[in-house]
């Protein structure tokens, strides 16, 4: 009887010997994994961020700084942007001025990267990084794609400086969309859109890979 207990014993403190090794490294792991997304956060939170679909407002101040990427065919294109937020405001024909250049974000100018050769809009752009303006208008809205992309608003806007230019018709977005947001969204074939959705108001542009 003495040598059975003592052999459940050896058992029993072997068991609970085994469990505490092996405890410390499955919590050395969810340790890592937690500080893993921990670091991934705030590295989103110093740089830039991806907007998403926002319909109720937010409790952050000013304008985010953004950027939008995908891919149109082969074409890997990147818009860096400030992204300001309605607040109950009047943003068209209010905040946003009808008929006049629009930075089409805030404080410095937005920017358009591909890094292959593009067609948007109808009309051919060569591989390279430039400047996304807009003339909004009630029914029609100008598209300026500008070669001087590193600029202050468009304090130093200056059209002699333009790329190109094309006309689009704004729709109604589907739903209210707090913060200005850009998505670049593939389709078939190497076509695809940039789309611009602030408010209750959503531009596509049409692109194609050359």
């Amino acid at each position: 009887m003495t040598k059975r207990y003592t052999h459940l014993a050896l058992g029993v403190l072997l068991a609970t010997s085994l469990t505490y090794c092996n405890q410390p490294e499955q919590n050395q792991e969810t340790t890592t994994t937690q500080e893993s997304h921990a670091g991934h956060n705030m590295q989103a939170s110093e740089g830039s961020t991806t907007i998403g679909a926002q319909a109720e407002p937010d409790t952050l101040k000013g304008s985010l700084k953004a950027e939008a990427h995908g891919m149109i065919g082969d074409a890997h294109l990147t818009i860096a942007y400030h992204s300001p937020a309605v607040r109950g405001r009047q943003i068209w024909g209010g905040l946003v001025a009808y008929n006049q250049v629009w930075v089409t974000g805030a404080h410095t100018a937005t920017s358009l990267m591909t890094d292959k050769d593009i067609t948007i809009g109808g009309k051919p752009l060569p591989a390279g990084k430039y400047a996304l303006f807009t003339i909004p208008g009630e029914q029609e809205w100008t598209i300026i794609i500008n070669k001087n992309w590193d600029q202050h608003l468009a304090d130093d806007y200056a059209e002699s400086e333009d790329v190109l230019r094309f006309t689009v018709q704004p729709e109604i977005a589907p739903v209210k969309q707090e913060r200005l947001r850009y998505e670049i969204v593939s389709g078939n074939g190497g076509n695809g859109t940039i789309q611009i959705t602030w408010d209750m108001l959503k531009v596509s542009l049409p692109v194609t890979q050359q």
